[in-house]
């Protein structure tokens, strides 16, 4: 089914946009993060799009960001979670907070969410916890060159994980290593690990 959708954003509203691609106008339900980092009208959007089809319907949910998209999918799993439900729950909180309230077994904070009562708010944390492992509680700002991303790519293939090599290359860089070449910034790194 339909999986990316590129074209002309034809109106754009907080649950709803519409993309001509190949002169066809796409209807597609958005969340309100979504929503808040399209552009203009008239301007070219690309959207990840997730196509949910029923006996009676053929629905596509379009993110600007492929996490969201799979937190969305996350969230269908859960029982009693549908497509339209699942983008009011990544309209009423920020992934990064949701993720962390769903780690950190918060219900009560995912109860402060429009559509969401105690009981699936319990089934989200129960059936959602353990996997949710693969989304961080804050975006990783990303390597500002490509020196920079060789280096964390080394320190990765060393067996560091990605956010203790991050904060190393972090620690290097403000120690003057950025400028440097790449053998300079990766000791760099290594000494700041060791510490």
């Amino acid at each position: 089914m339909i999986a990316h959708l590129r074209g002309r954003l034809i109106a754009k509203h907080p649950n709803q946009a519409i993309v001509e691609a190949g002169g066809v106008g796409y209807d597609v339900a958005i969340s309100v993060p979504t929503f808040s980092e399209l552009p203009g009208t008239g301007a070219e959007v690309a959207l990840h799009i997730h196509t949910h089809v029923r006996e009676d319907q053929l629905a596509l949910f379009g993110f600007v960001r492929a996490e969201e998209k799979q937190l969305f999918e996350k969230l269908l799993g859960v029982s009693g979670i549908g497509p339209k439900l699942a983008i009011t729950i990544l309209s009423g909180m920020a992934a990064p907070e949701m993720v962390a309230a769903i780690k950190g077994n918060n219900v009560a904070k995912l109860t402060r969410i429009p559509g969401i009562g105690k009981k699936t708010a319990e089934r989200m944390v129960l059936e959602l916890r353990d996997k949710l492992e693969n989304f961080g509680t804050a975006p990783s700002a990303p390597p500002a060159s490509p020196v920079e991303e060789d280096v964390l790519s080394a320190l990765v293939n060393l067996g560091y994980q990605r956010s203790v090599a991050e904060r190393a290359l972090a620690v290097a860089a403000k120690n003057g290593g950025a400028a440097g070449p790449f053998d300079t910034l990766f000791r760099e790194a290594l000494a700041a690990l060791s510490k």
